[in-house]
């Protein structure tokens, strides 16, 4: 490796491990009224009574730990680049995560740390065997940051769109449990209650919050309208709607979950076959590029080389 870049990077090192320890020094350290009250609230129960602790079962526990307010900063600074807090926030309910925007923000801080570290590992490698730019070292090192900012975030819309697809395949079941039980002779909170115990799955979940907040003192059509705003599913909003309806007025409740039911399978059985036919047209693309070349090569190529033959 250069001296000079092997000095460069030892000088870049030490100047980052001296600013990180002055930075934790007392006299510079100004504490915030978190940090101040939040010993003596430690005994209390509640998982918002002290908001700076972070999940012990994180993998990234200890990180956390050591730069948390580091970590803080940089999470607020990047709320203040980024925007969109309405979004990530109904994106987290949507997904079922029970985490708030600033833990949020401090994970895409963290997956940004591991993308730049990983080019930085790359970047040394490279300039130790002397065949890097340093410069476009230096832009590939921003890129894997923001790159890796921005894949939490579409990390978080992926998580969203496979919970919305086993709400969707839960969906029609619970209807079904649900019209058995009212059909049996047993009330809406009843039902919903039996169906809760003896299911398991992310609608089970929601319907367990709606419970939740029914037993709390909200009245259950309440709850089944924050249910379908929670979650966003044009479906289970339908399915929320027909309930609150039904229990409004006084329609029999067996017969629109056994229609819902059947609308929801229907809804789904379509989208099977439009997921079939794109895939249909997406399997046209390797036989098109990749079989019919190679086909066309091994037709043409024995008759070129006797062509070329008999010329010669």
């Amino acid at each position: 490796m250069n001296p000079m870049w092997l000095g460069a990077a030892l000088g870049a090192f030490l100047g980052i491990g001296l600013v990180l320890v002055a930075r934790r020094l007392p006299f510079l350290h100004r504490p915030s009224a978190d940090e101040r009250i939040s010993p003596y609230l430690r005994d209390l129960e509640g998982p918002e009574v002290f908001a700076g602790a972070p999940d012990s079962g994180s993998p990234f526990f200890a990180v956390r730990r050591l730069f948390e307010p580091s970590l803080r900063g940089g999470a607020r600074r990047l709320e203040r680049l980024l925007g969109g807090t309405t979004s990530v926030r109904k994106r987290l309910a949507r997904a079922g995560i029970d985490r708030g925007l600033e833990e949020f923000r401090i994970e895409q801080v963290l997956w940004g740390a591991a993308g730049f570290g990983i080019a930085l590992l790359i970047s040394l490698v490279a300039l130790s065997s002397g065949s890097g730019n340093p410069v476009g070292l230096i832009i590939l090192c921003a890129v894997a940051a923001v790159l890796g900012v921005l894949s939490r975030d579409t990390h978080l819309t992926s998580q969203v769109r496979r919970r919305e697809r086993r709400l969707l395949a839960e969906l029609p079941t619970v209807a079904e449990m649900l019209a058995l039980a009212v059909a049996a002779g047993e009330g809406p909170a009843a039902a919903l209650d039996r169906v809760a115990r003896s299911s398991r799955g992310e609608l089970t979940k929601e319907l367990q919050r709606v419970l939740a907040e029914t037993r709390a003192g909200e009245s259950l059509v309440r709850s089944l309208d924050a249910l379908a705003d929670r979650t966003g599913l044009v479906a289970l909003s339908r399915f929320a709607d027909g309930l609150a309806v039904a229990l409004e007025r006084g329609t029999p409740l067996a017969d629109v979950l056994r229609a819902q039911a059947g609308d929801i399978r229907e809804a789904n059985r379509r989208e099977l076959i439009e997921n079939g036919a794109r895939r249909e047209v997406a399997m046209m693309v390797p036989v098109v590029f990749l079989v019919l070349p190679v086909t066309v090569v091994f037709a043409f190529f024995p008759g070129a080389v006797g062509i070329r033959l008999i010329a010669g």
